[in-house]
């Protein structure tokens, strides 16, 4: 436990140092753009850049930063290590980098095209179609070499479902990216939400003596105080889609290597129904030609509606919080 703590202080201290120097560099990097493109483009949804206005001038990107930073950490710590579980650890860096790879991809593309609002960078087809191929991957390496394909239900036992495994890994990495990606929509919102989830792994993972997890979890959880400080209402600096979509992904591939895939979504409760929002959103309008709300996902109907941002922020961490210490009941009880 003293080391797990000196894991997370290291990562806090790291991230602290390197976090205001790169701020200035991304302000820099913003004004040199500007005053080159002067072009913006708008996405289809007016309501949403109204609400999202203010955030025009905050730069994006701290998602390079501290990926890069839990990758070096992650790797340092293997030295002093060798009880660490190789094959955990590299599918979580994988995990990591691929998905921070393809989400850097759509930043820079919006970047380069000056958008206001939701204009997404790669569009959603084909954003989808390669994080499924990465979930895909991602699956067969927990199924093959991570020996995984069972998932365990409280209360109903537990399940080997071989192959199908891979399938189900797949569907619940890129419900998780996305779901975060769209959470990262107000002010410490995400970053609020995947801490709380991230202490309640942290716990289940040193219930289990599960050393790799417990120690890349820490080294996260670090890192992520040290950003949702600069993050907070009012943002000096956002995750951008790097960072959403790796954070994500790899929350989910944490709930998966515990094989608690039914307390993943309890303890992830804030992020599934955020992600639900949009979903039902997407298909009101494909079927029923309509909207079922003015604005989606659920936390911008809020701000629509004219809750403070702060207020929207900090009730949906108590909701997270309350369904983080279910999901961990549920897990625990299943030990």
């Amino acid at each position: 436990m003293t080391l797990l703590l000196g894991l997370v202080l290291l990562s806090f201290i790291v991230t602290s140092i390197f976090m205001v120097p790169f701020i200035d560099l991304l302000f820099y990097l913003k004004r040199r753009f500007e005053r080159i493109q002067k072009e913006v483009k708008t996405s289809e949804t007016p309501i949403h850049d109204e609400l999202m206005k203010e955030d025009e001038n905050t730069p994006t990107g701290a998602g390079i930063l501290l990926i890069l930073i839990l990758i070096i950490l992650s790797f340092g710590y293997t030295l002093f290590s060798p009880s660490i579980d190789k094959v955990a650890l590299m599918i979580l860096l994988f995990t990591l980098v691929s998905f921070g790879s393809l989400g850097l991809c759509d930043d820079i593309k919006l970047i380069l095209t000056r958008r206001k609002g939701k204009f997404l960078g790669l569009g959603r087809r084909k954003m989808l179609i390669l994080q499924l191929g990465l979930a895909l991957i991602i699956g067969m390496m927990l199924y093959f070499i991570g020996g995984l394909n069972n998932i365990y239900i409280s209360g109903l036992g537990n399940f080997i479902i071989n192959l199908w495994y891979v399938p189900l890994a797949a569907f619940v990495i890129v419900a998780f990216a996305n779901a975060y990606n769209i959470s990262d929509g107000l002010d410490g919102l995400s970053a609020g939400l995947l801490l709380i989830c991230l202490f309640a792994f942290l716990a289940l993972t040193v219930q289990g003596l599960d050393l790799t997890l417990a120690s890349f979890i820490g080294i996260w959880i670090g890192l992520l105080f040290a950003f949702l400080y600069f993050n907070i209402w009012p943002a000096r600096i956002f995750l951008g889609d790097g960072g959403a979509f790796a954070f994500g992904a790899t929350l989910a591939v944490v709930g998966l290597l515990t094989g608690k895939i039914l307390a993943l979504a309890i303890i992830g409760g804030m992020f599934v129904i955020i992600v639900s929002s949009s979903l039902l959103q997407i298909l009101s309008k494909k079927i029923l030609k309509k909207k079922i709300f003015p604005i989606s996902p659920i936390h911008m109907y809020f701000k629509y509606i004219g809750w403070e941002e702060p207020k929207i922020v900090t009730r949906f961490w108590l909701a997270q919080g309350m369904f983080a210490i279910l999901g961990l009941w549920i897990a625990l009880l299943s030990r």
